[in-house]
């Protein structure tokens, strides 16, 4: 089994717990200088200690997801919110979800254009609409409407990530030239030593309550509105209080194929396998099998954690009244 996991056997409950990623790729330790690795880990404490000071007070998993996940969004540094990359047009669209487990209810939104952050627009869906899912534009105007916190789409651009685009673009012009303009050119959007910087959440409170949520903000060089599991109920995103809230990030065309975040719920339920164990059969065989690159954060009804990943990094964090830890690479294991 991998060693991707942390925490007593199970059926040893904690008071609280929360667990965080933000994104898995194929980034290599010694990539990034000591200082950025400084960087990210402190953008993660940052947002792991807000969370646990929401659930260490007694607050709800719901309040410490969101609360946490904007702490996220609002970095640069992330592939959420202020951080996210641009799609082949020069634009930036953003998803995100939430679940929470007592009563099974969601929200998601795909593709927003103006919202600060998008978590909340999930959250206001989820709890002040009949629906589970809106995209687009009636998903902006609905986030309007909530008076939630807007910005002009220049908000989201960052030079990293607009030369990031630029590069790609540059690629796929060269391999036009070389194919003579012949056919389709399928190229994958992400640079060779990329990092999959989608952020997610998942906690526990004191009162038992689970609660999971995700961010992105999708694929560089992205086109057709295309929208990956991290607003997708059941792929990216999960909760359920009788067994696991779970967040992905990784390729998410396989997440959904493969309805990864369910899987994990549906494994706990109806067979005797450990939280660590199923999400290490579903992460380290099941996608791995397939060439599918990721990982997932999850939460089960007791309080432990699982943070298996399938890639050379994913950034991550979880946090209990017993512990407190961040890490970045595998070989922080």
């Amino acid at each position: 089994m991998s060693k991707n996991h942390t925490g007593p056997p199970p059926q040893a409950p904690y008071e609280y717990a929360i667990v965080i990623h933000g994104g898995a790729g194929t980034l290599q330790k010694g990539q990034l200088s000591p200082e950025q690795e400084l960087e990210y880990k402190a953008a993660l404490d940052s947002a792991l200690i807000v969370g646990k000071t929401i659930l260490q007070n007694g607050g709800s998993a719901q309040e410490a997801v969101v609360k946490t996940i904007m702490i996220l969004e609002d970095s640069p540094l992330f592939n959420a919110g202020k951080g996210a990359v641009f799609t082949h047009d020069g634009t930036n669209e953003l998803d995100a979800s939430i679940m929470e487990g007592s009563q099974l209810k969601a929200g998601a939104v795909g593709g927003v254009s103006i919202v600060k952050n998008p978590i909340t627009a999930a959250q206001a869906v989820m709890n002040n609409s009949p629906h589970v899912m809106l995209s687009g534009a009636g998903a902006d105007q609905f986030a309007k409407e909530q008076n939630l916190t807007l910005v002009e789409p220049s908000y989201f651009f960052t030079q990293k990530n607009y030369d990031r685009l630029q590069n790609i673009l540059k690629r796929e012009e060269d391999e036009r030239r070389k194919k003579d303009g012949q056919g389709f050119l399928n190229t994958l959007s992400e640079d060779a030593d990329s990092k999959f910087g989608t952020v997610g959440c998942a906690a526990l409170d004191k009162n038992g309550n689970l609660a999971a949520g995700t961010s992105t903000g999708g694929m560089t060089n992205k086109r057709w509105d295309r929208i990956g599991d991290s607003p997708i109920i059941g792929a990216g995103t999960y909760a359920d209080n009788r067994t696991v809230a779970v967040s992905c990030t990784g390729h998410g065309e396989y997440f959904i194929r493969h309805a990864v975040a369910h899987d994990l719920s549906a494994r706990l339920m109806y067979t005797n396998q450990t939280i660590y164990q199923a999400a290490d059969t579903i992460i380290n065989i099941n996608l791995k099998e397939i060439g599918a690159l990721g990982g997932l954060i999850a939460i089960d009804k007791y309080g432990n954690v699982a943070m298996p990943f399938n890639t050379s990094c994913m950034f991550r964090g979880y946090a209990n009244n017993v512990k407190h830890e961040v890490k970045l690479f595998k070989e922080d294991e």
